[in-house]
């Protein structure tokens, strides 16, 4: 999915976006939302990327939203995705909607807002028309106590990449300046939630949001991005209703 220079999709998940200006505005108030660890017992066995498939929100599940398969934006696998600090790895693959810990049972799709089904008015511009908050969501489960393992590589990796990481994917070269944790919804067994502040081709910096939430062996990873709002040091934030449905199917 490629915009143009001023709506241009950048590195960091396939979706974050280059060639605009803006200046971010992340708050200083930001924390590290991770909950107390609920252990996974020894045994757990780990779902396949097809099972994983079936636990994914599908359409008609979240009044207001479009379910498709992501196919043509997000990576197939974490070898697109590489960055210059190996901590900083669980971070980047989950804005990938990619498994931020060991494992290869996989999958992914977008939910992205569908303002066709409750608009009123035709958009007045070409900017209202992607005026869409569009989140990227990933599934992926592990073995034994490799999900809590992934958990705190993601909280580990916060921290260690607060000064900010490389990440090249796609052809494409980008510069996180900054990481830093942020609220998120507490769902699940632990969860944690980061803010990424994104160079943008030296005309300011965009600010995303990636959540990470476990649930038993089963990892949910969210990472939202709104075209229109770039430019505009808006952030978009992650749908509560998106996170809550998607946690709420998992086993």
């Amino acid at each position: 999915m490629r915009m143009g220079a001023t709506v241009a999709v950048s590195a960091l998940s396939l979706a974050l976006i280059t060639g605009c200006g803006g200046e971010s505005d992340t708050s200083n108030d930001s924390k590290d939302t991770e909950s107390s660890s609920s252990p996974t017992q020894a045994a757990a066995k780990a779902l396949s990327a097809a099972e994983l498939e079936k636990l994914l929100l599908a359409q008609g599940e979240v009044k207001g939203y479009k379910v498709t398969s992501g196919d043509d934006t997000l990576p197939k696998s974490k070898t697109e995705v590489k960055t210059d600090k190996a901590e900083c790895d669980p971070l980047a693959w989950a804005t990938a909607a990619l498994a931020p810990g060991d494992t290869d049972a996989n999958a992914s799709n977008n939910v992205a807002e569908d303002k066709a089904s409750t608009a009123t008015a035709q958009p007045e511009d070409i900017a209202d028309a992607f005026n869409i908050n569009m989140t990227f969501v990933g599934l992926s489960s592990y073995e034994g106590d490799g999900a809590e393992k992934a958990m705190k590589a993601v909280s580990d990796g916060v921290s260690a990449c607060s000064g900010g990481y490389g990440l090249a994917t796609g052809g494409e070269n980008s510069k996180v300046t900054k990481v830093a944790s942020v609220k998120g919804s507490g769902l699940g067994d632990e969860s944690v939630a980061f803010a990424e502040d994104v160079d943008m081709d030296g005309e300011g910096t965009a600010t995303f949001h990636t959540e990470v939430v476990r649930k038993g062996n089963t990892i949910a990873t969210f990472y939202t991005v709104n075209f229109a709002a770039l430019g505009t040091g808006e952030v978009a934030e992650i749908p509560a209703a998106v996170v809550e449905a998607q946690v709420a199917k998992l086993k």
